[in-house]
């Protein structure tokens, strides 16, 4: 049976416009780096940024300021989309928590909740037997 050489020709996508009123912001701030997802109340992710997206590099990543841009990169996309009300979700002990809500709080977006999700540690792990000498 002879193979048939077929050539599938790729059309371009037709790009949607969506609009979303109330929207999902994650904050996941960790000691090197800063990455902000935005989602819709399922779950669904819509666009991210970090600080390394933005262009910064070593350890300038994990500055305020470098969460702040991403966050101010977010909030355009936010913008772009129609968005009015956000809940905001937490993660982590980075330097751009601060920054993060700062940002959010200095625009025109109603925020709905605030929760967050930072894992602390308690009781711990059993601590090594004493020395016998």
């Amino acid at each position: 049976m002879a193979k048939t050489n077929t050539k599938i020709r790729k059309t371009k996508k037709s790009k949607f416009k969506i609009k979303l009123p109330i929207a999902r912001l994650f904050l996941h701030a960790e000691f090197n780096n800063s990455i902000i997802t935005l989602t819709d109340l399922e779950g669904k992710v819509i666009a991210w940024s970090s600080s390394g997206k933005i262009g910064f590099k070593g350890t300038k990543k994990s500055t305020p300021f470098a969460a702040q841009k991403a966050t101010e990169e977010m909030i355009e996309k936010l913008r772009s989309l129609d968005t009015k009300s956000v809940h905001l979700e937490i993660w982590g002990a980075g330097l751009g928590r601060d920054s993060f809500l700062r940002t959010i709080q200095g625009t025109d977006l109603q925020i709905e909740s605030i929760k967050d999700k930072t894992s602390f540690p308690f009781g711990g792990t059993k601590p090594k037997k004493r020395r016998r000498v």
